[in-house]
């Protein structure tokens, strides 16, 4: 699992690829974590090369997502895989988070 991260205007994106699950959940949790710290409360994720995320990715994306809103921020997805989508469809986020059908979409949600 990677995650780049590219400051946008009002907002940072982070392009995540592989997996995400149990083994890199931790990682990508202390990624997220140091992007906040230095001051982004306004994320994207792009999720076009997330190949698989588990349960314990979901919480990842949750936890994040609850630690923006106590900030007043705000965590957007979009560009998901079929199967990655199909996960959170199965667990109920996609009615919890935002998602953006393009990058460029989930950006003018996240500054909305």
């Amino acid at each position: 699992m990677d995650m780049q991260a590219t400051a946008g205007d009002g907002f940072t994106t982070l392009v995540v690829t592989g997996r995400l699950d149990a083994t890199t959940a931790p990682a990508a949790e202390a990624t997220l974590a140091g992007v906040i710290e230095a001051g982004a409360v306004r994320l994207v994720l792009n999720l076009a090369r997330l190949e698989y995320v588990s349960s314990a990715g979901l919480r990842v994306f949750l936890a994040t997502a609850k630690k923006l809103s106590r900030q007043n921020g705000k965590l957007v997805l979009c560009e998901m895989q079929p199967g990655v989508r199909e996960i959170f469809e199965i667990s109920g986020l996609l009615t919890v988070l935002p998602v953006g059908a393009t990058e460029a979409e989930a950006q003018a949600l996240a500054k909305a």
